[in-house]
């Protein structure tokens, strides 16, 4: 890409954001989609009969529309913010997730609620991809790896307490109230964000919006073998996560009967994730995002597969359940952010386009498969398990095509560790 420098009113701002304020500002834009689903598992009843949904298994596509919704609009946003810069974009695109969800809390029909979830879901996509873009405007490889366990540790508060916020909501207001709060909250994240966040995106780095310049940024995403597979990778593994987010309410309250432990439950197995963030966080700079991650992907299996003989063995319990789990959760919070981070390398010009294709495939991929495991769901914990079992291994297989078979290596590249991390004070 050789597009000339465009002349822009703005430049990145000389005023920087503290190091600590980076990370939790950016955990909280990312942990928009995590705001707007998990709070809405404990009131899925709730809203069924308000809005006479009679199928249960329908109830999913409240959230399984709002992913949708993320996929599509992730495409838009870190093009538009390479063009436009990073703070415009998400600043608008923030003010029209509020509206939308504004619309969700007012909804009286069930198709009303879809198109409001699709539309939040949507604009949700500026606050994961331009949070990506503003990222690795910073840093790159390893050091962006860590930084991205760090903002992911911090984000992994929200689910782990997001059910238990949900079901505070419940037992004061009507669910509707649950949109009405998201609506506040996004606006305070809003406002921080105007107020606190610099541009990052240099001048130089900016992209002239035409569709050859699209083009070329995904045909060179999509070519890059490393990259490609890593994104695939991702989807999958992430698939499991999306099955499980859409089908652990019925799990809880039509399998074990557990309404009031849910949202502790829920806590314990999310909070496996936030630890795996921070345990990465700590151990990417000493043994790379590319160890880490293939041997967490190698765990999923193990750990899925031992999950499959407990099931059909007639052993699984909500106690069995929660374990098994939380170790799958734990091993993919080990590659979220290293796939994540490998997918980004080689992008530091046309970052917003690329986090853009990145967030659409992994969503996309994510948002599909997970939603099969989810109406899979048949009064058990086997199709969740197997799904989790399928997409380690399907992820496994499409790393060892990224690396041409070559597994546990790490780049012997300097600017991919530790220095990176000065650039911020």
């Amino acid at each position: 890409m050789t597009n000339p420098p465009l002349p822009v009113a703005a430049t990145v701002s000389q005023k920087d954001v503290g190091f600590r304020e980076f990370v939790v500002l950016s955990a909280c834009l990312m942990a928009m989609n995590a705001l707007s689903t998990d709070p809405m598992l404990p009131a899925l009843p709730d809203i069924g009969r308000d809005l006479a949904i009679e199928a249960a298994n329908d109830r999913q596509l409240i959230i399984s529309t709002y992913f949708l919704g993320l996929g599509i609009g992730s495409l838009l946003f870190g093009v538009l913010s390479d063009r436009f810069g990073r703070k415009p974009v998400l600043g608008g695109a923030l003010a029209l997730f509020i509206l939308s969800t504004i619309g969700c809390a007012v909804a009286h029909s069930f198709p009303m609620m879809l198109v409001g979830r699709f539309l939040a879901g949507f604009f949700a996509g500026a606050s994961r991809v331009v949070a990506v873009g503003i990222i690795r405007d910073r840093f790159k490889g390893d050091a962006m790896a860590k930084v991205m366990s760090l903002i992911l540790a911090v984000f992994m508060l929200i689910p782990v307490v997001a059910p238990s916020f949900g079901q505070a909501i419940l037992w004061f207001a009507p669910w509707r109230w649950i949109f009405w709060i998201l609506a506040i909250q996004a606006a305070l994240i809003l406002i921080w964000m105007i107020l606190r966040m610099p541009e990052t995106l240099r001048p130089e780095n900016r992209l002239r919006m035409n569709p050859a310049t699209i083009f070329r940024t995904m045909a060179a995403v999509m070519t890059h073998r490393s990259s490609a597979g890593y994104m695939l990778a991702s989807g999958v593994v992430m698939s499991g996560l999306i099955g499980f987010i859409l089908s652990v309410q019925q799990i809880f309250f039509d399998i074990f009967h557990a309404q009031k432990a849910f949202p502790l439950a829920f806590a314990v197995m999310a909070g496996s994730m936030g630890v795996g963030s921070l345990l990465n966080s700590r151990l990417v700079s000493r043994f790379g995002a590319r160890r880490l991650s293939q041997g967490a992907v190698l765990s999923l299996i193990l750990t899925s597969a031992i999950h499959l003989v407990v099931i059909v063995a007639g052993m699984e319990t909500m106690y069995s359940f929660m374990f098994f789990q939380s170790a799958t959760m734990m091993a993919v919070a080990f590659t979220a952010s290293n796939f994540g981070a490998i997918s980004m390398e080689p992008f530091a010009r046309g970052a917003g386009a690329a986090s853009s294709f990145q967030a659409f495939l992994t969503t996309a991929v994510s948002s599909a498969l997970g939603s099969v495991v989810g109406r899979a769901f048949d009064g058990t914990t086997l199709p969740l398990t197997v799904g989790m079992l399928i997409f380690g291994g399907a992820a496994f297989l499409i790393v060892l095509f990224a690396e041409r078979g070559k597994l546990f290596t790490r780049p012997r590249h300097d600017a991919l560790r530790e220095p990176e991390l000065d650039t911020i004070h």
